[in-house]
């Protein structure tokens, strides 16, 4: 490979058009859709929401969050096949305007880099617990400067050396996977249609103080939490469809991947955990000298009681799938933060040092988040990462479909779209703080706000003025 070829492959089509001739069908497309979704994290949620929904009020919320979320891809996906660029670059053309589109990056890449801090986070202590590590400054160096090499170096060589590498993983991963539920099936002393049909495992005590008194408030906690990731996915797709040969090559790879984490997903991270929780109450009880209560509360306590049921029942078997589940969304999640921040340097610097720069950054920035209180804040920042990118992709949906056509050919004076800012902006704050007695899944306020707003704004009271003649 000359020099050239070489640097085209990092920069990967960063900031423009990917080319008709370098498209690619529905499959390497969902290696990596799929492969962001196949995580101990998105597991963890299902657990959550069937231990305080149960199954079926869970499943029925993963229903309609997949149909929510694949109803946005699809939209997208045309939006993302015309442009062929990334999501935050889609907001150029569609929604914000060229210097605006730097709030995307600012809200997508927030939510994107904090994700590869908080993973990097979960591998550690998987790391520190199954190897029997202290937990100090040099292992600390040690491991996440190997896990920031990783994803560098599986991340610079561009969308086809991902591919493979998620490939490679998802694979491995899913059969990690089956050889772990059976292994935890067979050591339950539930029947199966126990494992799969339970209801809320909770304590009325506890989900009265999560305010939930009722079916419908189980069903809106449980579609609440879905939708996030759900939606997510619907954005996160135009990274990698960017490359899909046609709409429905990357609308196919989209529904795959939401399909899998509003329902696969979410019921296999429920049925594991409920078929463990028994051992690993005993092992909590018995590792931690915790009383029983304590114990049953920690099965369900973060993402690391997932992560700790894989190596309890699977030993290197299961630290070898927690690595696979995260190693994968890591890379992934490397690969998107580095062109989210490549607009972002574009739009408000005009700073373009090539890519390869941004993946070093993105883990740069991951690792500074682990060492800063500014973690903190991410961990609430995600909690509004449904309402954030439904209200981010609905304005590019409503540009694309209802004000763009109005406005073809209509000559435009400024690099900031503020009738998309405002849209977003007001829906997010609508959505999240006004809305939430009549309107409870937030989602669906931010969206109803910017499919109002956005058209109002745009075509009437900031219409785009036309150029007088020279």
């Amino acid at each position: 490979m000359s020099r050239s070829d070489l640097i085209a492959t990092i920069e990967d089509h960063a900031l423009e058009r990917v080319p008709s001739a370098e498209r690619e069908n529905w499959l390497a497309l969902t290696w990596n859709t799929a492969g962001l979704i196949t995580t101990l994290v998105i597991m963890f949620f299902g657990a959550l929401v069937c231990f305080v929904a149960g199954t079926r009020i869970a499943l029925l919320a993963g229903a309609v969050s997949f149909v929510i979320g694949t109803t946005l891809a699809w939209l997208l996906a045309r939006v993302t096949f015309e442009t062929g660029c990334s999501n935050t670059m889609i907001t150029r053309a569609h929604g914000l305007g060229e210097r605006g589109s730097a709030l995307a990056s600012l809200i997508f890449g927030f939510l994107i880099v904090g994700f590869l801090a908080l993973e990097n986070a979960l591998l550690y202590r998987g790391f520190v617990y199954f190897f029997g590590l202290r937990d100090d400054w040099p292992n600390r160096a040690l491991v996440y400067g190997a896990f920031s090499l990783a994803w560098i170096g599986l991340t610079t060589f561009g969308f086809r050396a991902v591919t493979r590498a998620s490939s490679v993983m998802l694979i491995g991963f899913l059969l990690a996977l089956a050889w772990m539920v059976a292994n935890v099936l067979g050591r339950a002393d539930a029947s199966a249609a126990e494992l799969v049909d339970f209801g809320s495992q909770m304590p009325p005590a506890v989900l009265t103080g999560m305010g939930i008194d009722s079916d419908f408030d189980r069903f809106v906690f449980a579609l609440n939490i879905l939708l996030g990731p759900a939606c997510a996915l619907a954005l996160n797709t135009a990274d990698f469809g960017r490359y899909g040969r046609s709409v429905a090559h990357i609308g196919a790879a989209a529904t795959i991947a939401i399909f899998m984490q509003s329902l696969v997903m979410m019921l296999l991270g429920a049925v594991l955990m409920k078929a463990a929780a028994p051992v690993m109450v005993e092992h909590f009880m018995r590792l931690g000298g915790l009383g029983r209560e304590a114990a049953q509360a920690q099965v369900l306590r973060s993402p690391d009681s997932i992560a700790a049921t894989f190596m309890v029942f699977g030993g290197a078997g299961g630290f070898l799938l927690m690595l696979l589940a995260q190693g994968k969304a890591q890379v992934l999640n490397t690969y998107s933060s580095s062109l989210c921040i490549a607009n972002l340097s574009d739009a408000l610097f005009r700073w373009r040092p090539g890519r390869l720069t941004f993946v070093v950054l993105a883990n740069l920035i991951a690792l500074g988040m682990l060492y800063g209180r500014i973690l903190h804040f991410v961990e609430v920042w995600i909690s509004l990462l449904g309402v954030m990118l439904a209200a981010l992709a609905a304005v590019i949906i409503a540009d694309y479909y209802v004000a763009a056509p109005r406005l073809r050919g209509l000559p435009t004076t400024g690099t900031v779209n503020w009738a998309g800012v405002l849209a977003l902006l007001v829906a997010v704050a609508a959505a999240h703080f006004v809305l939430q007695r009549w309107m409870p899944v937030e989602v669906l306020g931010a969206l109803a706000c910017v499919g109002l707003l956005y058209p109002l704004l745009r075509l009437q009271v900031l219409r785009p003025a036309v150029e007088a003649p020279g």
